[in-house]
């Protein structure tokens, strides 16, 4: 099973305009120096968060805003806007087992009926974590961080 990295990108750029959007103009030239990726990956990350209605980006060097109040931003609008089919590729089912088997006939559907509830617990578990929980917990790091 394989995760992509664009959510947590996705997060480390939102959490950057969170906390210094109001005094920075947040280009994608700037997030991809803090995130370490290239500029074209911000961009694209970028580009699906504003289709999806989170952030506003303003052409060539305007910048990226927040949309939305960090408590309205859940990890799991974050994960659908950037991988928009994360959920049905997270637990895959091999693709052909034997009609002929009473067990291959009928694997998808048991595997599916589990598959199903373990999707759902993890869909809420990401609406129930928000930006502003994320923001939250930089800050926290970022004194403790100024204290050693």
């Amino acid at each position: 099973m394989y995760i992509s990295t664009k959510c947590s990108i996705a997060l480390h750029c939102l959490v950057f305009i969170c906390e210094y959007g109001g005094s920075h103009k947040v280009t994608s030239s700037l997030l991809s120096r803090s995130s370490g990726v290239s500029a074209v990956t911000v961009r694209n990350i970028l580009g699906a968060l504003k289709k999806d209605g989170v952030i506003s980006v303003k052409a060539g060097t305007g910048g990226a805003a927040l949309l939305l109040p960090p408590r309205a931003v859940t990890l799991y609008r974050v994960w659908r806007a950037v991988e928009p089919d994360f959920l049905e590729k997270l637990i895959g089912v091999h693709p052909s087992p034997s009609r002929r088997c009473p067990v291959g006939r009928n694997i998808r559907s048991v595997l599916e009926r589990s598959y199903g509830r373990i999707r759902d617990d993890l869909r809420r578990s990401l609406e129930s974590v928000t930006l502003e929980d994320l923001a939250e917990d930089y800050r926290a790091f970022l004194s403790a961080e100024r204290t050693d």
